[in-house]
């Protein structure tokens, strides 16, 4: 069997396993009162990220699965005083954060709002790293000076596609290609890293128009891309379907090969399995950095010690919670032993390493132990390699790039539920 056939062959077991899995993640507990989120630990600012969702956007992508609303300038004001709310009430039960991640949505569709909110961080935290996403529409010189300054570490600019057929057949309302490339040009070297989205394997995306973006963004010399797969819910999916054509998963492996070709063998790190740096660059996923983190805002998720908490995703709900002094989580899990264990290895392989003795001083015991059987599979496939960490090789990236895409289907079926149903 070619080593090609082993990798797909291996991708398409590991993410049916990732897929059975991260369906457990949408049995959900509602049962009230409200889970007990643990307390912050005493002087610790490492332990826990901090996501903080914006659901506000000026248009609405059609693929997109993430909570998100047209821009209501009233709506989204009061949303922004629950929001500090929120944080208060983490930082009440003693949670420091020193790690901020700024997601949506589209963050900066309120510069006032945001930049206040910035500084409110600033004061109460120890800020060291703040990521923030945005989209090319939003970027003019006088937004990417307010954001230096108010200490933003990484921007992270969706742009989903450079070419315009194919941004017209997705919906993508923020502007042209040639558009985007400027607005790319104008932040590059503006910010520690500068990260550009793109997204493959859209139906009616061609290999040849990837390549062109994949080749665009060499030439930008831009710090970092990050490659989404299509990973739609399935009312998105069924939409895609009946306008364009079957999502045709068989075609992954092929645009996957076009990155590690142009990128990876290209001089490029890979940061996580479809994350790709010029250099040490901070990367999207704070679930690698951080085994816990909160999620704040309407339609956030979090997980600390191995309880994974989901917000409501209605801006009304969120709103009643937050004043009345409770925290907005609607529904939770525990994870069993074995599924922390399993969602554990999956972002730090994600990743791209998974260090052995971090998982001994998580989980008091040896990984080998733990995980003989993932791990045994794993190394017969040819996926991972043991130096000091257990590393993923270049020949499993496209599984841990199906796996976790899986992961996240799972998340984007729980979020189609919970928009369609205002829970």
């Amino acid at each position: 069997m070619t080593n090609n056939r082993v990798s797909i062959t291996s991708a398409r077991f590991a993410g049916w396993v990732t897929r059975r899995e991260g369906r457990k993640f949408l049995q959900l507990s509602d049962n009230y009162p409200q889970p007990s989120v643990p307390q912050g630990k005493a002087g610790r600012d490492d332990w826990a990220s901090l996501y903080i969702h914006i659901p506000f956007c000026r248009t609405l992508c059609p693929f997109c699965c993430f909570n998100r609303y047209l821009l209501d300038e009233v709506q989204a004001r009061r949303y922004f005083v629950s929001l500090k709310k929120e944080v208060e009430l983490y930082a009440e039960r003693g949670f420091r954060f020193s790690d901020f991640y700024f997601g949506g949505g589209t963050p900066t569709v309120l510069m006032d709002e945001l930049l206040g909110f910035l500084d409110f961080l600033k004061k109460n935290f120890n800020v060291r790293q703040i990521s923030m996403e945005t989209t090319h529409r939003e970027i003019t010189p006088e937004v990417i000076v307010a954001l230096k300054k108010a200490g933003v570490n990484r921007l992270s600019i969706g742009v989903q596609s450079l070419d315009n057929d194919l941004l017209k057949a997705m919906g993508r309302l923020v502007g042209s290609g040639e558009e985007a490339v400027e607005k790319l040009k104008m932040a590059q070297g503006q910010f520690d890293t500068v990260n550009a989205d793109f997204i493959f394997n859209f139906p009616t995306q061609t290999i040849a128009q990837f390549e062109k973006d994949v080749v665009t963004f060499k030439e930008l010399k831009l710090d970092q891309a990050t490659f989404y797969p299509l990973m739609p819910s399935p009312h998105k999916k069924s939409r895609l379907e009946r306008r364009f054509q079957k999502v045709d998963t068989s075609r992954e492996k092929v645009f996957y090969d076009v990155i590690l070709r142009e990128l990876y063998e290209g001089g490029y790190k890979a940061s996580t399995a479809w994350c790709f740096s010029r250099g040490d660059r901070l990367i999207d996923e704070y679930i690698i950095d951080y085994d816990d983190y909160v999620g704040v805002g309407a339609g956030s998720v979090g997980f600390l010690n191995g309880d994974f908490f989901v917000n409501t995703f209605s801006l009304q709900k969120y709103d009643e919670l937050i004043s009345g002094g409770k925290l907005p989580i609607v529904s939770w899990r525990k994870l069993s032993e074995r599924e922390h264990l399993r969602y554990y290895m999956l972002t730090k392989l994600f990743g791209m390493a998974l260090d052995p003795e971090k998982f001994r001083a998580r989980f008091g015991a040896d990984i080998n132990g733990k995980l003989f059987w993932e791990l045994a599979f794993f190394r017969l496939c040819g996926l991972v390699k043991d130096n000091k960490q257990i590393e993923v090789t270049p020949q499993g990236m496209y599984s841990m790039c199906v796996m976790q895409k899986e992961f996240f289907a799972a998340l984007n079926t729980l979020r189609e539920r919970y928009i369609e149903e205002q829970i």
